[in-house]
């Protein structure tokens, strides 16, 4: 399948060059955080296996990558103590790869044994797939999801010990809540284009590459049209579709709401628009609503089509070239060339 093929490239990517910043704001120590606290440190969650935590009552620890766990590059080799794999594409399904029907989430919920207030700590080999679960489970109405920042690298070098031996979820049958807790962390492909003609404080914001953003590229090998939704404005990501490099530091971590703030100090939207964002399948844009969200912010929403979605409209509006240079060209999906796949 051409996204699982693009999904191990992307961890390898991720793994293999980072931008040199720091984690300044993870949760060092093993004190307590709060509910809304999305990243936390190894400390933390051991300190949760140790029964010193709130959480450690109704807790569980999922890694998160695509596929089995027998094709997990992690899994196998050694996890976090009592840590369950969970395949991504339990929250989303093709034509679109946008997030599975309500129903049908919530089965992949309380077939791993979660409820509403059960604590969910992700990990996973690629931060954006592991930002895409917690999104998804944010979405469905777990109250407290947690990602363990670094990963598993940052757990063995914090010298805690892995284990080998496969775990397997217990299957619960009442989520405690009506799945979708949040339908207004997300958006449709429908009312991103009306709201693009018609509030002029909605920003649609992509979090793609500049090579992507400006049409030069579709950055996937399964889509052949190049461009962006017109009206759409750049919130940044890596060199390519396989990085987040801007929105990761050098040890795999997220980086912090001032590292958000400095990485926008010179584009085309504020922290006080509504920011609807996107990119190609919709795991890039959850790591922004993430960091927004951990911060108090409720003026953002995932766009979940992306540009996936958009190419397969003929009539939508696209841009292809940046809007804020000359040569920018407007025109509708029909009449994008078919010879911008990425090429691997």
């Amino acid at each position: 399948m051409y996204k699982k093929a693009l999904i191990i490239l992307a961890a390898i990517m991720v793994f293999g060059c980072k931008a040199n910043k720091s984690a300044e704001y993870r949760t060092a120590d093993a004190g307590a955080v709060d509910t809304k606290t999305v990243f936390v440190s190894p400390e933390w969650v051991n300190s949760v296996i140790n029964k010193k935590q709130k959480e450690s009552g109704n807790y569980i620890i999922l890694e998160a990558n695509w596929g089995s766990a027998a094709e997990s590059p992690d899994y196998n080799s050694g996890h976090v103590p009592g840590a369950i794999h969970v395949d991504i594409a339990s929250i989303e399904e093709e034509p679109d790869w946008n997030l599975k029907s309500a129903k049908d989430v919530e089965k992949s919920l309380l077939d791993l044994g979660i409820t509403k207030d059960t604590t969910v700590i992700l990990y996973g080999a690629d931060v954006s797939g592991t930002a895409r679960i917690a999104y998804a489970y944010l979405w469905a109405g777990v109250e407290n999801v947690k990602i363990l920042d670094g990963a598993i690298d940052a757990y063995k070098k914090a010298g805690f010990e892995l284990e080998t031996k496969a775990n397997n979820p217990t299957a619960v049958r009442d989520f405690k809540a009506v799945v979708p807790v949040h339908p207004e962390y997300w958006i449709s492909i429908d009312d991103a284009q009306r709201k693009l003609k018609t509030d002029p404080n909605f920003k649609l914001v992509s979090i793609r590459s500049y090579t992507e953003f400006c049409g030069e590229t579709s950055g996937y090998s399964y889509i052949d049209k190049a461009g962006e939704p017109k009206g759409a404005v750049w919130g940044k990501s890596g060199r390519d579709s396989d990085s987040m490099d801007e929105y990761v530091n050098d040890d795999n971590t997220y980086i912090n709401l001032q590292q958000l703030k400095d990485l926008w100090s010179d584009v085309d939207f504020t922290l006080d628009n509504e920011l609807a964002f996107y990119c190609g399948t919709g795991w890039r844009a959850t790591i922004p609503f993430l960091i927004m969200y951990q911060n108090g912010y409720t003026n953002m929403e995932l766009y979940d089509g992306g540009w996936f979605q958009w190419q397969m409209k003929p009539e939508f509006e696209v841009q292809v070239g940046d809007p804020n240079k000359p040569g920018v060209v407007y025109t509708t999906v029909e009449k994008l060339p078919n010879d911008k796949a990425a090429k691997y």
